[in-house]
Parts: structure tokens; sequence; C-alpha cells
């Protein structure tokens, strides 16, 4: 038995945690660059504001004037993910994150009513971690989602809805467009469709061969998945990762070499931390910059994939990464983003023999890296930093509206009046 729960426009949730004038209010949340509506409270939704709506257009119009414009602060984000993880992990047996905001909970021969337990789960986290959420309930992962989609479109109702017994799925089935389901894209369902398949109910009631015949095995797993067969596994751990990658669109267009460099050196930074939180070490890197294609600039776009020796080590990779993109660089240009991806990640014990010519000692780099991780987790992010890097320049992500970091930097921690 299987249930995910779900951060209510989670982004937009994470600002009012921490500034109740907004509760209430219409909230929107911005893609990089303060680009185009990612999250939106109900009260913007009312207002017709869609997903993906670019900002320097809807801002403009008289109806949305009182909108909440936010620019969006992973930082903040994931570590309200976090306090959401923690809380659900003291309270069923094993948690699965999905994404940022969902998590699938592990409900398999708990002893109690699994709606109260749902119930008071909800209320646990909104208490605690701030996050207002909606969980459903099912034998099988497809239905689980499929559940809670139901539980967020019910805003009148409890935030639950429990699709784990057949009867409670014969009748809502019918109700349900195919294109609802987790894992049917748009070339499925207009297949179904010109079979006259058009809601979950007369999809379940197809054959299942029919189904892999038109959607391959895929398709047939969320056919099975649909009639209460589990074939999706509940899992503790993460998918191991096949790269990581830190790319940016720059808030200016760059044409200085200097501004390349620190912007490459910063993304090297940023993917290098990445790549210890999750014990790794990277084998390869990719390096790539571009300019705009839809400007009417001059086209140019260039990357280089090389190996590296086996490392998270920040300082060897803004190393590698900055002389690569000098190799890659090209005056007269308006570069608008650029980015590194670390590729052939190893665990530690996974690598192959080491370099008996290795130009870094292991261990050094080790205690180095662990202790600038060490500071910056305690103080915040690049409270210390590589040499080279600076405050970040215009080349920065615009975000003209961004929130303080509340919970990963002292400086931004609320003051509280007694």
């Amino acid at each position: 038995m299987f249930a995910l729960i779900d951060g209510n426009s989670f982004y937009c949730s994470c600002e009012r945690a921490f500034d109740p004038k907004l509760i209430g209010k219409p909230v929107v949340v911005l893609s990089n660059n303060d680009g185009c509506a990612i999250a939106r409270t109900n009260e913007a939704k009312d207002l017709g504001v869609k997903m993906g709506d670019p900002w320097h257009m809807v801002a403009k119009r008289p109806e949305l004037k009182s909108v909440v414009w936010k620019s969006s602060n992973y930082v903040l984000y994931g570590d309200m993910s976090r306090r959401m993880f923690d809380v659900l992990a003291s309270a069923v047996p094993r948690v699965e994150p999905y994404s940022i905001d969902e998590m699938f909970l592990d409900f398999e021969r708990l002893p109690v009513d699994l709606v109260s337990l749902s119930i008071e789960l909800r209320a646990r986290v909104r208490r605690i971690a701030k996050i207002p959420t909606c969980i459903g309930i099912g034998p099988t992962k497809t239905i689980a989602k499929l559940a809670n989609k139901l539980a967020k479109g019910d805003r009148s109702g409890p935030g639950v809805v429990d699709l784990s017994a057949a009867d409670a799925r014969e009748a809502a089935y019918p109700g349900i467009s195919v294109g609802e389901v987790w894992g049917m894209g748009r070339a499925s369902v207009a297949k179904l469709e010109k079979l006259g398949v058009d809601s979950v109910a007369a999809f379940v009631a197809l054959d299942p061969e029919l189904v892999r015949g038109m959607l391959t095995v895929t398709g047939q797993r969320t056919h099975a998945e649909l009639r209460g067969i589990s074939c999706m596994a509940f899992s503790d751990a993460p998918q191991s990762r096949k790269s990581i990658a830190c790319t940016r669109s720059f808030g200016r267009s760059v044409t200085e070499w200097n501004e390349m460099r620190e912007a490459v050196a910063a993304y090297a930074t940023r993917a290098a931390e990445k790549l210890r939180r999750f014990g790794l070490k990277a084998g390869a890197m990719q390096v790539f910059m571009r300019t705009n294609a839809h400007n009417g600039d001059p086209w140019y776009s260039n990357q280089a994939t090389f190996d590296v020796e086996p490392t998270a080590d920040s300082l060897a990779l803004i190393a590698s990464a900055t002389r690569a993109a000098n190799g890659l660089w090209r005056e007269g240009f308006r570069y608008a983003k650029a980015g590194i991806v670390l590729l052939d990640l190893y665990k530690p014990d996974e690598l192959p023999v080491a370099d008996l010519f290795g130009t870094r000692d292991p261990e050094k780099s080790k205690a180095l890296m662990g202790a600038l991780d060490a500071i910056n987790g305690r103080y915040g992010r690049e409270t210390l930093r590589p040499g080279g890097l600076t405050n970040r320049g215009g080349w920065s992500m615009r975000r003209g509206n961004l929130s303080p970091c509340y919970t990963t930097r002292i400086e931004d921690i609320l003051p509280v009046k007694a």
C-alpha cells in the first residue's frame, strides 16, 4: 500500500511560511532570470495566471495588479523539502522522495486507519514544516498519484483521497481522463483516443496484450498498475546518478572573458558541491557556452567533453573547467548561457586503480573540501569561496524579487520579538 504526499503550490507555500502577509494573496514564483510562472497559488490561478506565462507580459495586465511575484529561491525550497521529509520519516516506515515536493510513503501493513493517519500526517507537516499538502492512497504508485491528483482538485475536501479499495476505483475511474494518468504521454493518449478510449475506466477495460501492442511495455505497466497490480516497488535508495549539471542563462549578455571565466568557475564550484553531497567523484566533464538563438545575434555554440582525474575537489574541477572554457571562447559574441556537466561518476570504492602519478593528494583534498563544506554548511553557502570567485557579477541570474534564505543563512534568520 502506497501513499503520495504532495506540497500544494510548494514554492509559493515556502514563501508564505516565512511571510504570513502572503496568506490569502495571489502569489506566483518565477523561473530562473525571472522568466515565467512555475508555481501559482489558487488565488493566482483564479485570476488567470497560467503555468509558463512570461512575467514581462502578464505582469502588465491590469487584473493582475494584486499578484505578488517572487524570484525562485531553490536553496530555501530544497531545505523546506528536507524538513518535510524529516517530519514524514519520523512517522512512517519508509519515505521515497519523487521530486522536491512529492514523496511516496510506505503504508504497507500499518495497523491503523490509513485515512486517519493521512489526515494526521498532513496536520503534522503543516504544523512543523509549514507546508499545506494533499495525500493520495492506493495499492500501486500510479493509483496513489492519481488519488493525490483528485485530492488536490477538491479544494473543499479533506485533502485526502483513498483509492485502495476496488469499489472506490470503479466509482472514480469513469470521470477521470486517461491523460491525467501518471506516465501517459500525448502520443499514447492520442492512440487511445482513436479507439474511443478517453477515460481511465475505458483504458483499464482494454485487453493487456492490446495495450502492450499499442503502448509497449511501459504502457502495459501503467495499465496493470491502474488495475491494482504493483509493478513499481518501493525504494529507499535514490537511483544512481549518471551526471551532475550546473547550467544557467546569464542575467545579461557576457562579452568579456573574465566574466565568462568567473561564471564557469562558479558553476564548477556548485557542481563539485553537489558531487560531494552525493558522495561521488567525476571522471569526465563537459563545458559549453552559447549565444542567444532568438534575439538576432550571430549564432555561436561550442562544447568540449574530456576526461579528468577522478575527483570531487572544487579547485581541480575549476582548473579543468576554465581551461576548457578558454579554448571555447571566441571574441566578438554576446554569450547568453554556459554550463558544466560532470560525467562518469563513481562512488569512491568503485574507482578504477588509483593513478600512481595523481596531481593531488587525496587525503589533503578530502580534508580541505570537508572543511570548506562544513563552514559553508554552518554559516551559509559561499561564506568561503575558492580564490578567483567574486560575489557574482552582473552575469548572474536576474532575481529581483528574491526572498531571504531563512533556514540556511545566518544573517537571514527571522528575528523574534517577545
